[in-house]
């Protein structure tokens, strides 16, 4: 079943944060341990346990570094040069966070040499070296993928902070251990727990300024700044002396956001709660919840279109099939005549706002044309919910739509029933209709 993810970022956002939040959602923490014990990465140990924020209960995600690889990214005193109470209680079954003589509630996956990692603090990995990393990690492609659109979003913005293209970075930000350990984990996370929608609608952060290995620096870091200006991501500056949003949160949440307005109307079906490291005047916490649109909604959809009149069928159907890949709700061109009698295509993309400007650049990548009207437009949409339904023709995959009379209709997706018609021997036709009547029969007998 796909998931839908809200991210309530009102003390801020960063990668062990985002970790601990997505396990407390009930993120697999075997799969977690299995791929970052696959990491050819040594420096570092996973730690997971509980912890309280502000008298809340809370997931910790530690990322133990050896005195190599030790950035000092916790340390209150190093980063603003005075002590910060602390307000939290670690309740993880151990001594020091450094002592190597733990019980078995964390592993100890990288105390082996691995014949390309790099053991030491002056090593800056840049893109190239951690796409390696990412190709060589125990995880899905999905995963893979997340993780490596993360990275590139980070690049970009430390590239534009100082001055060189994003290929030729090499820096500790994102070659960090920490950094690794903390934007993989989270991929990993995601694909886990099936996440294909992620709203955030606002990132809380702190004012001031930060040291960090290139001096003293202003809150928003430049890093945050420029993500926030690239992907639009949305800024509140509270009060609070201190960075709440770090570079690789802020990266994480503009390379999984797709929308960054709640639906009118939702249920809660999960809360995780994720701890901070650091103790600022903020409850120091994320809290992720998994959602579901109740009932009929309204919400708000862009339409894009334009008229071609020199491209090919192939090229229409190629520009298509982009387009639906990058997240298009939907796409379709249909034959017109223009001036002076001119045979044409109209090319119309449906697509969240958020998504407008990577179609506009497939558009004008891929067509002809000069200019694309955009138009927003109000619409109806019925609460649904994928899932697999195990019928006597064997599982297949449906869209469960909910009526506003409450009865439920069911979409079986078209390629498990290509796969079933064709492994069975019927016709296409006999096994939709079977699957559906399956399906609508089994969600009546749940009611």
């Amino acid at each position: 079943m796909e998931n839908t993810l809200y991210l309530e970022c009102y003390s801020g956002i960063s990668g062990d944060m985002t970790v601990a939040a997505l396990l407390d959602l009930g993120a697999d923490e075997t799969v977690l341990r299995k791929a970052l014990k696959s990491l050819p990465v040594d420096g570092f140990e996973v730690e997971i346990g509980r912890v309280k924020k502000s008298g809340l209960d809370a997931c910790d995600f530690r990322v133990l570094l050896d005195a190599a690889h030790e950035n000092h990214d916790h340390d209150m005193t190093y980063l603003h040069g005075h002590e910060h109470p602390h307000d939290h209680e670690h309740l993880h079954d151990h001594e020091h966070p450094h002592d190597h003589e733990h019980s078995h509630d964390h592993e100890h996956p990288h105390d082996h040499e691995h014949p390309h990692a790099h053991g030491h603090s002056h090593v800056h990995r840049g893109l190239s070296e951690i796409r390696q990393i990412i190709d060589a990690a125990d995880m899905t492609k999905a995963a893979k993928e997340t993780a490596k659109k993360i990275f590139q979003v980070l690049a970009e913005a430390e590239s534009k902070a100082h001055g060189v293209p994003a290929e030729e970075v090499h820096f500790h930000e994102v070659g960090a251990v920490d950094s690794i350990v903390d934007i993989l984990a989270v991929s990993v996370c995601l694909d886990d727990l099936s996440i294909r929608k992620v709203i955030v609608p606002e990132l809380y952060e702190g004012r001031g300024c930060i040291r960090c290995q290139h001096g003293v620096i202003p809150v928003p870091v430049p890093a945050v700044v420029n993500i926030a200006q690239a992907h639009d991501l949305k800024l509140h500056l509270t009060e609070v002396e201190g960075e709440l949003v770090t570079p690789t949160g802020a990266a994480i949440v503009a390379a999984v956001r797709t929308d960054e307005q709640l639906p009118k109307h939702f249920h809660v079906k999960k809360i995780g709660i994720g701890a901070g490291k650091r103790d600022y005047e903020s409850p120091g916490i994320l809290r992720a919840m998994l959602i579901e649109e109740t009932g009929t909604d309204k919400d708000w959809i862009f339409r894009l279109e334009t008229n071609i009149d020199d491209c090919s069928g192939e090229a229409m159907g190629y520009v298509m099939k982009r387009l639906m890949k990058a997240g298009a709700k939907d796409v379709h061109y249909i034959p017109v005549f223009m001036k002076k009698n001119r045979p044409a295509y109209e090319l119309v993309v449906l697509c969240e706002e958020c998504d407008i400007p990577e179609m506009e650049q497939i558009i004008f990548e891929e067509t002809t044309t000069i200019g694309i009207r955009r138009m927003e437009m109000e619409r109806t949409v019925l609460k649904r919910e994928q899932m697999k339904m195990k019928t006597e023709l064997g599982e297949a995959s449906v869209k469960m739509c909910t009526l506003p009379n409450g009865k439920h209709r069911c979409y079986p997706e078209y390629e498990d029933v290509k796969k079933i018609a064709k492994r069975r021997g019927i016709s296409y036709d006999e096994v939709y209709r079977q699957i559906r009547q399956s399906a609508e029969e089994s969600r009546g007998n749940q009611k």
